[in-house]
């Protein structure tokens, strides 16, 4: 089973520039590859596979003579990346590859082999750049793969190596009406439970919100390649990079929390990218982060061997009876308790849809393939 571990790295001023380097050079190669693909197939109607850009790469760097500093494997890591987003493309998972900038918050490159790890020095050897210290805090033990390397708008610097530990991947535990527990995802309370458990929405954008447009507009007024601007910059970074910290913390525990509890989680398919497109809760909807739970979910169960349950996003969770399945078609938004008029049973909305949604999860007909 493959596993990522990602370390934080402290390289000297020297190893800082022959990072910024590869990260420069692999952006650049991979600029070119996409340019030249999309410049090929304009005039042939034929694709220029990665093989082909591999070897050109050779007769670039007679051309470009500052390539030769960077890894190769790395530069050939840049056109495996653009072969991926393309069949990403084609598989209709992702929009056209778009050139990348250096001003996008995620600077990073790969380096497929030849790096050691020493956890008695706790140092990282990466060819071309040297032995570099590094925070190896926990150890592992398996047949490491591909790395990255990756620098955060803040100045941090970390390493993510991807280790294959040699574990099969766990089989599916049963689950059954006991075991399962509905998930309705909300913005008022991050999510209700099906238990009638309701975990608070801790709204970390909405607390630091103040904050960030006091820092912004002090960026702003800063002459752009000035010093003073650069320091404005990064305390404006530090403050997003907290926030994303609180909310990765606060999810990877409650979703830690899900998974060992229950056997199986019972989820509505959520349009995210529709539901954003409405500008009087988009910025709520983003800062709740429901994608990003949901994934840390799915990769947890797929860890610990539980099931991920997902129904359609179009069942009326909300407008149905739990309790003898009347449809009340007139229930708005706002209609947060309402109570059913054929068994009087007094529901409050999110309860009732998390409860449904358990219900409509463990239906036979969407256990198909589970």
């Amino acid at each position: 089973m493959l596993t990522s571990y990602k370390f934080r790295l402290y390289p000297n001023n020297e190893q800082k520039t022959l990072i910024h380097k590869h990260i420069g050079a692999c952006r650049f190669i991979y600029n070119w590859a996409l340019n030249l693909k999309i410049q090929t197939y304009e005039q042939t109607g034929k694709a220029i596979s990665r093989f082909q850009l591999n070897k050109t790469i050779k007769t670039l760097k007679k051309e470009f003579p500052w390539l030769k500093e960077i890894n190769s494997q790395s530069l050939q890591g840049a056109t495996l990346n653009l072969e991926r987003a393309f069949t990403n493309f084609f598989r209709k998972k992702a929009s056209f590859p778009k050139f990348k900038t250096k001003k996008h918050p995620r600077q990073s490159f790969q380096i497929p082999q030849h790096y050691k790890v020493d956890w008695e020095n706790n140092k990282v050897f990466l060819p071309k750049i040297g032995w570099v210290k590094a925070k190896l805090h926990r150890k592992f033990e398996g047949e490491m793969r591909t790395v990255t390397i990756s620098k955060t708008p803040t100045g941090k610097y970390f390493i993510s190596i991807i280790v294959e530990d040699g574990k099969p991947i766990p089989n599916k535990q049963p689950f059954d009406e006991k075991t399962t527990i509905g998930i309705d995802l909300g913005i008022t309370h991050f999510c209700i439970l099906s238990n009638g458990e309701k975990i608070d929405n801790p709204k970390h954008l909405k607390k630091s919100l103040q904050r960030l447009k006091v820092l912004q507009k002090r960026l702003s007024r800063k002459q752009k390649g000035s010093n003073n601007r650069e320091k404005a910059r990064l305390k404006l970074a530090k403050l997003h990079e907290k926030i994303v910290n609180q909310r990765n913390d606060f999810q990877h525990k409650l979703s830690f929390k899900l998974i060992g509890e229950n056997q199986a989680i019972a989820l509505e398919d959520l349009n995210v990218k529709g539901m954003v497109k409405n500008h009087n809760l988009a910025q709520s909807i983003l800062d709740v982060a429901w994608s990003s739970f949901v994934s840390k979910l799915m990769y947890k169960a797929e860890k610990f061997g539980k099931t991920i349950i997902k129904i359609g996003r179009f069942e009326p969770s909300s407008k149905i009876c739990s309790v003898c399945g009347y449809y009340n078609g007139n229930l708005d938004l706002k209609n947060r308790v309402w109570k059913c008029p054929v068994c009087n049973t007094e529901h409050d909305r999110d309860v009732n849809a998390a409860v449904n949604i358990k219900k409509f999860a463990l239906d036979r007909q969407n256990l198909i393939g589970l």
